[in-house]
């Protein structure tokens, strides 16, 4: 006899077993609070660690702004996705205490190499800019120095 607290869920061929006594559901959620996001990309889904930035209270469609990190081997990068009554293969549940995919380190190192790689390229077309104002002057009619 199945014990009536106790619900099975299947997933794409996964049981689980949900306790009922202890399960939560939220249907409340408030700026700042830590979600999963499920977004398709292409032909399938993929979850992310997103935090809940914002409601916008719009008249016609009021928007839940939710900032993700897309995070991979070599990149890291934040976007964010606006969850409406007319959003589309996008869903947020809230980010279980056991949850463990993103790795803080991992994603500010990533981050930090973004940052510096940009600032190779300022520094890159900077240079470019000096070296074109000094050795372009003649075209402009100014004396070179």
């Amino acid at each position: 006899m199945e014990n009536e607290n106790i619900k099975v869920i299947e997933i794409k061929g996964v049981k689980v077993e949900v306790d009922l006594r202890t399960c939560k559901v939220i249907e409340n959620y408030k700026v700042g609070d830590p979600v999963k996001i499920l977004i398709k990309d292409y032909s399938s889904y993929k979850s992310y660690a997103g935090v809940i930035i914002g409601f916008d209270d719009f008249k016609m469609l009021p928007t839940m702004v939710i900032a993700y990190l897309d995070n991979n081997y070599s990149t890291a990068e934040i976007k964010f996705a606006y969850l409406n009554s007319e959003s589309k293969d996008i869903e947020i549940c809230p980010l279980n205490s056991m949850d463990k995919f993103l790795d803080k380190s991992h994603a500010v190192g990533l981050l930090d190499q973004t940052i510096f790689k940009k600032e190779q390229e300022v520094a890159e077309l900077k240079a470019k800019k000096e070296y074109f104002l000094k050795e372009f002057s003649c075209y402009f009619g100014e004396v070179k120095v």
